[in-house]
């Protein structure tokens, strides 16, 4: 048997503070779960503008590049795009939300310099490559807010089994602890009461 279920007043005060401490475990794992559920929202709420953008962003990119395809010609379209360098200049940081990390991409813009002589082609390509670049940095936009949506999910979930543990189990056992004990220290009490009693009266007689 575990003796802090012995009913002694020393348990009885470990069973309320345990109880207390259980309480206020809840109540802050139900804050932070309601923080996280705010936040991951606003990230859905961001997702989706984000992506109506990049759709309207990739018709008129593509829209420019047929363009520039039939005033300047594939071929040479083609040309200049083997000229485009590999994006290198990502770089990933975290902030952390409620013990979330929340990734946070970084790139570098100024790297977007063309590769091609502007009197040698027309300004749709100009237009196809600026929306393209657009594209570019909403995609790495939505992908941090996608990855960060993903991570705030994955801990609402394990902030919500902590809180029910608490809520089901934890707390219900301490205050079926901290009863039971308070009840047997009243039964107690009621008992050495009643032989006092008897005790006085027997003394009285016999006096």
């Amino acid at each position: 048997m575990d003796p802090n279920t012995f009913p002694t007043k020393g348990n009885l005060i470990l069973a309320k503070n345990s109880l207390a401490l259980s309480r206020q475990g809840f109540e802050l794992m139900d804050k932070k779960r309601n923080i996280l559920i705010r936040e991951m929202m606003e990230l859905i709420d961001q997702a989706k503008d984000i992506q109506s953008q990049i759709d309207q962003t990739f018709r008129t990119a593509y829209a420019a590049l047929q363009k520039a395809n039939m005033e300047i010609g594939i071929a040479f379209v083609q040309q200049i795009a083997y000229t485009v360098p590999v994006e290198n200049s990502i770089r990933i940081k975290t902030r952390s939300v409620m013990g979330t990390e929340i990734p946070l991409v970084e790139y570098d813009a100024k790297s977007n310099v063309p590769t091609y002589a502007y009197y040698s082609t027309k300004m749709s390509l100009d237009q196809a490559k600026a929306a393209f670049e657009k594209v570019k940095e909403l995609s790495i936009r939505l992908s941090m807010i996608e990855n960060a949506a993903i991570r705030l999910a994955a801990n609402i979930k394990k902030t919500q089994k902590r809180a029910n543990a608490l809520k089901n189990i934890t707390i219900p056992r301490y205050e079926a602890l901290t009863k039971e004990i308070q009840n047997a220290l009243e039964e107690k009490e009621r008992e050495e009461f009643t032989r006092l009693k008897v005790i006085k009266k027997m003394k009285l007689g016999s006096s």
